[in-house]
């Protein structure tokens, strides 16, 4: 077995240990919030009675029913053996749905607003970045100024604000939901233009924000490659500006595609606040409704898709990494 070999199992043992941390905080941070979720639920199930009796037998059914009067230990042991077998648990809010069903219907929502938000907003900003620093001018000067300032707009402010102007007051896009509520989801031409409508505002938000981040970033390391010793030697040489230009964007994009492996691996987390504004239906609504319920079995799922999707990206870019760039592989098998 090869050095690099060795460190791929080594660092993989570490993620794995990592993920099996997460799961045991997956389990306990949600309890550690204050509150019975069975009180929640009960009170639900029992309003407008009198009968103590019958709200108690109600409480006691649901405790039982949850499993949540039996020893942490035990709750812990029955956690993992039903996460061996993929199962996640029953959602105490939406009782009986099982937690699998539910994020399997968000999880379509999400990728399908972030993931192409994302793309989208890196490869405008990496370009426009890009020209910025080559071309230098006015250009520069009218770019970065209106990057830096989109990007230090707080994510939620501009969600707010597109939604306050476009959706409330002139009335161009729905205020929430992921479409038109009183339409069955189908593969209708009228349900298609409901979802796009929808999707439009959540989608610029985090477009907009995502090209300022890239754009101020990949300008940074334009400016800092065009004035390194390889390029003023290569243009003494009488190399092409057109070849000189592959290397140093090339030499510039790797910082920038790890920034684009992080934000795909934290999509699911990064969606919280934007799918919150505008109530989309995606993984950041339900954590939102399940922290809310006190849904330890909710929380838990979403939370560990969370971990898992960040610990798989992290994982992926470290591999990837050395592989593409032979300095970064000398170090990890020197690090070995």
């Amino acid at each position: 077995m090869n050095a690099y070999s060795k460190y791929f199992l080594r660092k993989f043992g570490w993620y794995l240990l990592t993920l099996v941390i997460a799961v045991s905080l997956n389990f306990m941070l949600p309890r550690m919030i204050k509150g019975n979720p069975v009180s929640v639920i009960a009170s639900q199930m029992t309003q407008g009675m009198t009968d103590s009796d019958t709200i108690k037998k109600v409480y006691e059914t649901f405790t039982k029913e949850f499993g949540i009067d039996k020893p942490l230990l035990t709750q812990y042991g029955i956690y993992l053996k039903n996460l061996l077998t993929g199962n996640l648990g029953t959602s105490f809010g939406l009782y009986p749905k099982k937690v699998n069903d539910i994020l399997a219907s968000a999880v379509p929502w999400t990728l399908g607003l972030q993931l192409p938000a994302i793309l989208t907003g890196w490869i405008l900003g990496n370009v426009l970045g890009a020209v910025a620093a080559y071309k230098r001018g006015v250009f520069d000067k009218a770019l970065f100024p209106v990057a830096l300032f989109i990007n230090s707009i707080p994510f939620f402010t501009l969600a707010i604000i597109m939604l306050y102007l476009f959706a409330l007051n002139l009335k161009w896009f729905p205020l929430h939901g992921g479409y038109d509520f009183q339409m069955i989801p189908s593969l209708s031409l009228d349900f298609i233009w409901s979802v796009i409508r929808h999707h439009t505002l959540p989608y610029l938000s985090i477009v907009l924000v995502t090209i300022g981040g890239q754009a101020i970033g990949m300008r940074e390391m334009s400016i800092y490659e065009l004035n390194a010793d390889y390029v003023l030697y290569s243009k003494l040489l009488g190399i092409r500006d057109s070849k000189i230009a592959q290397y140093v964007f090339k030499n510039a994009m790797l910082p920038q595609i790890t920034g684009l492996a992080l934000s795909i691996g934290t999509m699911v987390g990064g969606s919280l606040i934007c799918e919150i504004v505008f109530s989309y239906p995606g993984i950041g609504t339900w954590l939102f409704t399940a922290i809310r319920q006190l849904d330890y079995p909710l929380i838990s799922g979403c939370t560990l898709l969370i971990a898992f999707s960040v610990l798989l990206a992290n994982f992926t870019i470290e591999i990837v990494y050395g592989l593409v760039d032979p300095r970064i592989k000398a170090a990890q098998m020197e690090e070995q």
